[in-house]
């Protein structure tokens, strides 16, 4: 069941925030004639923006961020001849945030049955961060749903995870010490409800080339998104079940559909070097794309970037 949303900022996008613009503002302010709509899925009540005829294409973001995160090249998608699908997840923005249900294989399983919902039987499907492991269990778990597959800077959880250190080493050019932060159970939402301007401040001031590429106003839509315990708490979910993640990892086989890597050159390149030895060996059929002079945030840093990759990919 689908349902057009006009309505002002709802409890589960973090209530009203003055001088934010509402997801349905946010989506008519795109060219292109998209909408944010919902869907109940399992249960779950799932936003989610569209818009463009065409082939389905379902684009799922990362932490802290939600659907805006594609907003720089959804209408240049949807321009190409594509119905253009951008889903916040479960715990994201104006999607319901369980209790439980985010290791990605479960969280596939309710991408899967909400493409579904929509009427497709097979979709092209691409996500960013934590969007990307989802994308990953989604194409394992779902092969015959998947067309082609791209996976944004990040690889589904694996083991090599239970080897961050701690403590930076001098020189480390990557310290992930949120990956520890978000896996405490209660205390990040005490610390951040209300103040979760601060995380996103940090995050994107560090982890893009330039920072203005997400600017004062993206940051309080995320800020918008992320400022309640319920929303802290729904996207340390998806961390807090990593350990899951890597055990459903060691039950997989291969990816069989076309499957495209997309990476930054990140911290000296690291994040290029682990995708580029990982995924081949997770795929069939796999292409590793740089995006050169720009970071983890590169959907909004190098948008014409992203959409050069996925009109050559999704064809």
């Amino acid at each position: 069941m689908t349902t057009n949303s006009s309505s002002t900022s709802t409890p589960d996008s973090g209530g009203e925030a003055p001088g934010v613009p509402t997801d349905a503002e946010l989506a008519s302010s795109l060219d292109g004639g998209f909408s944010s709509e919902y869907a109940t899925v399992n249960g779950l009540r799932l936003h989610y923006v569209t818009g463009g005829e065409g082939t389905p294409l379902v684009l799922l973001p990362g932490w802290p961020e939600t659907w805006w995160e594609f907003r720089k090249v959804m209408p240049a998608l949807a321009a190409a001849g594509r119905r253009v699908i951008v889903l916040d997840l479960p715990g994201m923005g104006g999607s319901d945030k369980p209790a439980t249900g985010y290791d990605k294989r479960t969280m596939a399983g309710v991408v899967h049955g909400f493409v579904r919902t929509l009427g497709y039987d097979q979709v092209d499907i691409a996500g960013h961060d934590v969007g990307a492991q989802v994308a990953f269990s989604f194409a394992v778990n779902h092969p015959e749903a998947t067309r082609r597959v791209a996976l944004l800077d990040v690889l589904h959880p694996d083991a090599s995870m239970y080897q961050i250190p701690v403590l930076p080493a001098p020189g480390l050019p990557f310290f992930p010490w949120w990956f520890a932060f978000n896996q405490v159970v209660g205390l990040p939402e005490q610390l951040l409800a209300g103040r979760a301007h601060f995380l996103i401040d940090w995050v994107f001031d560090n982890f893009l080339l330039d920072p203005g590429a997400v600017t004062p106003a993206d940051r309080a839509v995320y800020t918008r998104a992320y400022d309640t315990a319920d929303g802290i708490r729904g996207g340390n979910g998806w961390y807090q079940t990593f350990g899951q993640d890597i055990a459903d990892l060691g039950t997989y086989g291969q990816v069989t559909a076309p499957m495209l890597g997309l990476v930054s050159n990140l911290a000296d390149g690291m994040f290029a070097k682990q995708m580029e030895a990982t995924l081949p060996t997770q795929g069939s059929d796999v292409r590793v794309v740089l995006v050169p002079d720009a970071g983890h945030y590169f959907v909004e840093e190098a948008p014409q970037a992203v959409i050069d990759a996925f009109n050559e990919f999704f064809v």
